[in-house]
């Protein structure tokens, strides 16, 4: 058998047993455990998950993380290239800043999430840490349900520190019924730019 017939082969074979639901997820555990960061970090995610790749906050290193208070014993951390090898989603969601639509790109969130192991128990809670100290918090499940990307770009171009940058935890109001009838300026609330940190909370 040829090699590609044997990966096609192989690939329908995975999808018809496990859903093609499971791809995506296949696909994000895939290039998480290919991506080695060798560039600094841009995203640390801690909290209730069972993967990690780097130790505790260090209280003179982690200067931003300790004056807004991060603590963890472990963490996952991705460098720029990393995100970019994980799965990639493109929205258009009308941005309060201008009122016109915006084609963003990157990672859905719950996917990452997901694949690092983090909790599932009922009211497990995702707070997000942006540069500025905004940070709010939503429920896993409303993250899942709304679709999150974790944007690396903004029409076609790398969202810079100083604008939206590092990253830009959104999804896609538009198309999100109860969020679309809301006005701009109340649907993105949830939304920060700037990120650099998502800490997961288990439920109880």
């Amino acid at each position: 058998m040829k090699k590609r017939q044997f990966i096609s082969t192989a690939a329908a074979s995975i999808a018809s047993a496990l859903g093609a639901s499971a791809l995506p997820a296949l696909a994000v555990n895939s290039a998480i455990q290919d991506a080695k960061p060798t560039g600094p970090a841009i995203l640390t995610i801690a909290g209730a998950i069972d993967r990690s790749n780097r130790g505790p906050t260090d209280p003179v290193i982690d200067q931003m993380m300790h004056k807004q208070n991060v603590k963890f014993n472990r963490a996952f951390t991705f460098d720029l290239a990393a995100l970019g090898k994980l799965p990639q989603v493109t929205i258009n969601p009308t941005m309060e800043y201008d009122g016109k639509p915006h084609q963003l790109r990157g990672p859905r969130l719950a996917e990452v999430l997901d694949t690092l192991g983090a909790s599932k128990a009922a009211g497990t809670q995702i707070v997000f840490h942006s540069v500025d100290g905004y940070m709010p918090q939503i429920g896993f499940d409303q993250l899942r349900k709304q679709g999150y990307i974790l944007a690396t770009q903004i029409d076609g171009m790398p969202l810079a520190i100083g604008g939206f940058g590092p990253i830009f935890a959104i999804y896609d109001a538009d198309r999100v019924p109860e969020m679309a009838q809301k006005p701009l300026g109340q649907r993105f609330a949830l939304c920060p730019w700037g990120l650099y940190c998502v800490e997961v909370i288990a439920g109880k």
